[in-house]
């Protein structure tokens, strides 16, 4: 099976939902300070300010399978484009806080749904052989909206000094209205077709798409599905092992403290005693080289495994950061290092969580649970991702709290690299209805 240009149009589309969850998500780190500011928060309201759109993340999560299962994986999309939109211009217009929460807020559903629906929508439309590629650009899109949000920050900071932070946010109504606009162009999913009975349009489909044995693939998915037709609720014993294995990937792929640098990378670098705008243009080195990163994973993720990748990048991550924790805590010469240590840390992170999971997550589960199964690893990355967010500020403040901190998440990682050696399975070259 070649790829199609229908084919690429759908996994290049959809993928663009992880830019706009990327550049969601990183661009709070610069407009922060500027809210603080503005709507004169407390230490309190300023950290539920920062995490209003994870709880809106964490929400989009748990209910993204519904209109996924009901309405299918392109309306569904089309929807999140909508509420990227709204949420950026709400943002950059509004000068009252509870609105600016609910914009905020919309802005959380719509990445916690797209981290559910684009990359299950990318798995099903894409043969075994270029599955984790394809899946890979999500992790691609997300990266390079970390990117952009950083060199967006940056420069809209050096530039306005005035209410910099409307700016900062509201510009993301432009991709997100291109997103909208090319979702009404790309194929539903043949796998969702089926599920509803539609043999016909799904079997149609998966010859676009560029399946040189449809009838062959029409019949694997036809017949896992007979095979769960009683039961199809995800919480049962015989899903307990892909449950077990979502839930660890997603609890280590945040107690990396990923998350912890993106969201404070500009404060991170300001406690070791670099000046602010130094500290701006840093994070934007760390998006860039999360991206290049990213992208040498994508290339290797078919061929080499998942799990190699995965062993690897967990070493390099645990070395970064014990050196982080050292140079936080030795700030005398902490200030001209530590970019050194967390630029191997994001690299490191990107050659194996970062390209790893959203692949992996799509993949482990049968098509009948494919979507509920989505929503509950995607529920479980971002629960963690709102609560160690929310706590990273806390301890930071600490004597010595960022120390403690990476030290948290350098023993988190040894019990990655036990939980890969010991109970990760090799998914890569495997159909969707090989892989459960």
């Amino acid at each position: 099976m070649g790829l199609t240009k229908k084919l690429l149009t759908g996994a290049i589309v959809s993928s663009l939902g992880g830019l706009l969850f990327g550049f969601d998500t990183a661009v709070i780190s610069g407009a922060e300070q500027g809210l603080k500011v503005f709507f004169d928060l407390d230490p309190v309201a300023h950290g539920f300010t920062n995490s209003i759109a994870l709880i809106g993340t964490i929400i989009g999560a748990i209910f993204a399978f519904w209109p996924a299962q009901k309405l299918g994986r392109k309306k569904s999309l089309l929807f999140i484009g909508f509420l990227f939109g709204l949420s950026a211009i709400g943002c950059a217009l509004t000068s009252n806080w509870e609105l600016f929460l609910l914009y905020r807020f919309l802005g959380g559903l719509g990445v916690g749904a797209s981290s559910v629906i684009a990359p299950m929508y990318i798995s099903e439309i894409s043969p075994a052989t270029h599955r984790g590629r394809l899946v890979g650009l999500f992790q691609f899109s997300i990266v390079f909206g970390i990117l952009l949000a950083f060199i967006s920050n940056y420069f809209i900071k050096i530039q306005i000094e005035d209410e910099a932070w409307r700016w900062m946010l509201g510009v993301e109504a432009i991709p997100a209205i291109i997103f909208f606009m090319l979702t009404f162009f790309i194929p539903r999913s043949p796998r969702w077709m089926i599920i509803k009975g539609k043999d016909e349009e799904g079997l149609h489909i998966l010859r676009q798409l560029g399946d040189l044995k449809a009838k062959e693939t029409f019949n694997s998915i036809k017949n896992s599905l007979h095979q769960n037709v009683k039961k199809d609720s995800l919480f049962q014993s015989k899903y307990f092992k892909p449950l077990l294995l979502v839930f660890l990937m997603a609890t280590f792929n945040q107690f990396s403290g990923i998350n912890a640098i993106m969201y404070y990378a500009p404060r991170i670098f300001e406690m070791s005693g670099i000046a602010q705008d130094s500290a701006f243009l840093q994070a934007a080195t760390v998006g860039f080289v999360n991206m290049v990163f990213t992208i040498i994973a994508m290339t290797l993720i078919d061929k080499i495994g998942r799990k190699k990748l995965m062993v690897w990048g967990t070493l390099g991550m645990i070395i970064s950061l014990i050196f982080s924790a050292f140079y936080l805590n030795e700030s005398e010469i902490g200030s001209g290092l530590l970019i050194i240590p967390i630029l191997i840390f994001i690299a490191s992170f990107a050659f194996s969580q970062g390209a790893v999971i959203w692949v992996f997550i799509s993949e482990i589960f049968p098509n009948r649970v494919r979507a509920s199964g989505q929503s509950f690893g995607t529920f479980i990355h971002w629960f963690w991702a709102a609560i160690l967010t929310w706590l990273f500020p806390v301890v930071a403040d600490l004597p010595n709290g960022g120390t403690y901190a990476f030290g948290f998440f350098a023993v988190a990682m040894i019990f990655q690299l036990l939980f890969v050696f010991k109970l990760f399975p090799e998914t890569k070259g495997k159909t969707l209805e090989e892989n459960v």
